[in-house]
């Protein structure tokens, strides 16, 4: 996103926006109140032992003091993420967030569920934005970058005309190294929280590593050392601003099934960590078929998570991934390339004992390149039962270093068509 691009809102919109982008500061500003909240608690639990135990965990008892220190750095970090108003909307007359004194009152509304999205947007700065995380990004990003570059190859395409969608864009790494290759890039998120912390890294750091960050200083279990709870990570590690994309960047607030349903608009929907967050996965598959242009392509690498299968008050369906590929080719994609067993990570501390990590799916999907092709494989389809399994000769256990044959594809396409 430039300097001069500004998230707009509709009229029939603005209140409901103004709403939930209060509700995301007050969260933001709460930060350190509520943090401390879970030291104290430790503190008065070792105030409590017996004197020969507090004086075994004298450095403990210092190290519960870094811990605070930390909290403050994160929450002067806070201070200057929410200083800027270019994503709020005109009018809000929320709090001075240049004030620092009233970082520690309790605002209203504030939920526990809130509270998490704070601290884990701090966890996904260090993911996108940091050095220490960028074997993490490597085994989550290079796929998918790779699979589009050989499908829409610079020698054979305008990479600017060549348009492309990241729903569920978070922080917007992925969005932002697609348009330094060139491609016109499209990050679309729904959290707030995610938002203005991209809108910061994206627009207001003005060089390298200018900002300190303490991600993992929540997790009190698992550390082999006390420096391992509170270290640091500098970011941005590379900068937005200094060094602009060469194809446009842009970022879209809201819900992907609500946002985008212009038919053939996308040449390429690239999704990471994204298609387990519907209640209803169907309709995102559906959504993202029907906003690529005839011939593009579908690049996904995430696990099945399912974020709504545990949240009361919320229906959900989990299909198996057997499941997800006989709906993919149902609805009319051409299966070009299927991986599994992708080894990744989100959002880990690398210093941690506890190192979990997903076996993720890979895959690589075509909407046919002409609407008689869909036609008549459509109609094919609703005349046979779906098979249990579809599988493909590439549905294997790869390294994440995939390479996918798009000019056998293109050259099948060439050849006359049998009648």
């Amino acid at each position: 996103m430039h300097e001069d691009q500004t998230l707009v809102f509709s009229t029939k919109e603005d209140e409901e926006e103004r709403r939930h982008i209060r509700k995301v500061q007050n969260a933001f500003q709460y930060y350190r109140r509520y943090a401390y909240l879970r030291v104290n608690k430790t503190e008065d639990y070792l105030n409590s032992l017996a004197a020969d135990d507090q004086r075994l965990l004298s450095k403990y008892r210092s190290h519960l003091d870094n811990v605070r220190n930390c909290i403050d750095c994160n929450q002067a970090v806070i201070r200057e993420i929410l200083r800027d108003r270019l994503l709020y909307p005109t009018g809000d007359n929320a709090t001075d967030v240049s004030d620092a004194s009233q970082l520690d009152e309790a605002p209203e509304h504030v939920r526990h569920g809130d509270m998490d999205q704070a601290q884990s947007t701090l966890k996904l700065i260090a993911r996108d934005w940091s050095s220490e995380c960028a074997v993490e990004r490597e085994q989550s990003y290079k796929p998918i970058i790779d699979s589009i570059e050989e499908y829409y190859k610079p020698t054979d395409y305008k990479l600017n005309e060549i348009k492309i969608l990241v729903p569920g864009a978070g922080l917007g790494r992925l969005t932002y190294e697609l348009a330094c290759r060139g491609y016109a890039c499209e990050g679309n998120e729904f959290s707030y929280f995610m938002l203005i912390a991209s809108n910061f890294v994206l627009n207001l750091c003005d060089y390298e590593d200018k900002h300190v960050l303490y991600p993992w200083v929540h997790q009190y279990v698992n550390n082999m050392r006390r420096a391992d709870q509170v270290a640091p990570v500098r970011f941005p590690d590379v900068c937005p601003v200094k060094y602009p994309p060469k194809g446009n960047i842009e970022m879209a607030a809201g819900d992907f099934l609500e946002v985008y349903k212009t038919p053939n608009a996308y040449n390429c929907v690239a999704t990471c960590f994204f298609i387990d967050c519907a209640n209803n996965v169907i309709d995102f598959i559906r959504t993202i078929y029907k906003i690529l242009v005839p011939g593009g392509i579908w690049v996904n690498l995430g696990p099945l998570l399912y974020h709504y299968s545990d949240i009361s008050g919320q229906n959900s369906i989990e299909p198996t991934y057997e499941d997800l590929v006989i709906i993919m080719e149902s609805i009319g994609f051409d299966i070009i390339s299927t991986h599994t067993g992708i080894s990744t990570k989100y959002a880990q501390n690398p210093l941690s004992m506890k190192q979990s990590k997903y076996k993720s799916l890979f895959w690589v999907c075509r909407k046919p390149p002409n609407n008689f092709d869909q036609q008549q494989q459509q109609k094919q389809q609703q005349q046979q039962e779906p098979p249990d399994l579809i599988v493909h000769q590439s549905n294997k256990d790869v390294n994440p270093d995939v390479h996918v044959d798009f000019e056998t594809e293109r050259q099948r396409e060439r050849e006359p068509k049998q009648t």
